[in-house]
């Protein structure tokens, strides 16, 4: 099933100050490539090593709690029956009623297995499990990325989780609107005629993934509210990092050299890539093997000599599990019989969804490609450049700090954070060394019920003093995009000389009461 939404070293030194209340956020990096807290120490609430308790649910004490007392878990913060299913597209009352809510030991049982449930067997893999009925390819091509980052996947998802000294309760680790949480989940699953409803595991016996994604349905509000969606908002989730999405076609330039180079960079830096084809009318699965309008993992770029001539590949996978791409490079395809031995290894004929395209098919019959990083390292490629970050809660409030657009009489009321620029390399002409991320908070709890504003940020040259209203009136800013956008990341990236800057992110219209985090990274001299 397949449901996708529609959607060399810089010298800088630079200090920022929020003009109002702040809180800084520290970003996970256990890489090479670093970022730098510069005031949120570890082990605070909301950092990698102590989450936030989502929905102040303590695992640790609930588990405790539930061995002495002999009980297996049930989360009342989720409970297994409909209210967590939510209103799923296409499935009918009568089909609902047959949902039985299993453990993973009834559910083997169930199904004449012998085999004991098993969290994870010889570690995590995109070939783990596949998709279900429920439409989140976008979260599903995601996992497939974190598979590649032990850090990462081992900060999602807890190591040390078993079905030993078992009570029926399990946690996962998500980064949200500027801190991390713990989600706690018992592990009753739906199930329709002994099978898993949702994500299954290939071998059978073995649960992180279904398990990892009723977590995932759980931060959302339902199941329902996985349904369609961005891979690029689970990078996010699973990251804390930077998101970037390129329009191909913007990308297409004379021998995709650009975005060839943008995949390499990403890759090197450990970045989690996925993409996504377009959504057309006409059949599921086209006459290519490609998913109409449905979101994938890229695991791999390589090249390969074919002929005399290097051939740029691309390594996409499907999280169904199965069905790919049938052209040039695919695994059946005859040019894996012209390239050396040692090439024709790059290629598994397997139906396990993982296949190879070359780069301009790649380019032309996908619409987008999301990278997502915990450094912005990617942008440049340079992978020894150190990053600061910083982030702050924020809010708009009407008649207090809800200014809207410049053009309005209260755009001063907004909030401000000042940054000061004092040292950057000349070399570099239009190098990006600032990059802002604008998140809007959400207020609704279900996923599917958020409403976005449309956004902007304004970034203007400035004394050392807040802004007043006059002030606007006479300067121009030295970067503001043309219009507002409902995104619930908004990235921008920026060359700014040295200097005193003020930030001002504001919603198009004033009175318009939200909350946002503002991060702001920016290149270090170390």
């Amino acid at each position: 099933m397949s449901h996708l939404a529609i959607s060399r070293r810089d010298q800088l030194v630079v200090t920022v100050h929020r003009i109002c209340r702040k809180t800084l956020i520290i970003i996970m990096a256990k890489s090479e490539t670093c970022l730098v807290n510069l005031h949120y120490q570890d082990g605070s609430e909301g950092s990698p090593s102590n989450p936030a308790k989502f929905k102040n649910q303590d695992f640790a004490q609930i588990k405790a709690d539930c061995l002495r007392k002999g009980e297996l878990f049930v989360d009342n913060e989720f409970p297994p029956n409909g209210l967590s299913l939510g209103d799923l597209p296409d499935m009918s009352s009568s089909k609902e009623s047959e949902v039985k809510w299993l453990r993973p030991a009834d559910l083997l049982r169930k199904q004449g297995k012998k085999d004991q449930p098993a969290f994870s067997k010889d570690g995590m893999s995109r070939f783990d499990f596949g998709q279900g009925d429920v439409g989140d390819c976008w979260f599903l091509s995601a996992i497939s990325a974190l598979t590649f980052q032990e850090n990462l996947m081992a900060q999602v998802v807890p190591m040390d989780q078993s079905f030993e000294n078992y009570a029926g309760i399990f946690h996962f680790r998500f980064w949200r609107f500027g801190k991390w949480v713990d989600v706690v989940i018992d592990d009753n699953l739906p199930t329709i005629k002994k099978r898993l409803l949702f994500v299954s595991s290939k071998c059978g016996n073995e649960f992180w993934a279904p398990l990892l994604e009723k977590a995932y349905a759980k931060v959302c509000g339902s199941y329902a509210d996985m349904h369609a969606g961005f891979p690029s908002e689970a990078c996010k989730d699973f990251t804390g990092g930077v998101n970037q999405t390129y329009k191909l076609k913007e990308m297409n330039s004379a021998g995709h050299g650009d975005l060839w180079l943008t995949l390499n960079r990403a890759t090197r830096c450990q970045s989690l890539i996925c993409c996504w084809t377009y959504h057309e009318e006409g059949a599921l699965v086209s006459d290519t093997g490609l998913v109409n309008g449905h979101a994938y993992s890229i695991t791999g770029v390589t090249k390969v000599e074919l002929n005399g001539s290097k051939v740029r590949l691309v390594r996409v996978m499907n999280p169904w599990g199965q069905q790919e791409w049938n052209g040039k490079w695919s695994d059946k395809s005859d040019l894996w019989d012209k390239v050396s031995p040692e090439v024709k290894k790059k290629c598994f004929n397997h139906d396990d969804g993982e296949f190879w395209m070359q780069m301009e098919d790649f380019c032309s019959y996908f619409a987008y490609v999301s990278i997502c990083c915990e450094t912005p390292n990617f942008l440049d490629g340079d992978l020894k450049c150190q990053w600061n970050c910083m982030i702050y809660d924020g809010s708009w409030v009407a008649g207090k700090s809800a200014g809207g657009n410049v053009k309005h009489s209260t755009f001063a009321t907004n909030p401000q954070y000042r940054i000061q620029v004092t040292v950057i390399d000349k070399k570099e002409p239009g190098d990006k060394n600032i990059v802002l991320s604008l998140m809007q908070k959400p207020q609704q709890g279900n996923r599917n019920e958020i409403r976005l504003h449309r956004t902007r940020l304004t970034i203007y040259k400035t004394p050392k003093r807040r802004l007043q209203q006059d002030f606007f009136q006479r300067n121009s800013p030295v970067k503001a995009e043309k219009t507002y956008r409902s995104e619930r990341d908004h990235i921008e990236l920026h060359s700014l000389e040295p200097g005193e800057y003020v930030i001002i992110p504001s919603t198009k219209e004033p009175n318009i009461t939200a909350d946002f985090a503002l991060a702001v990274y920016t290149k270090t001299d170390e």
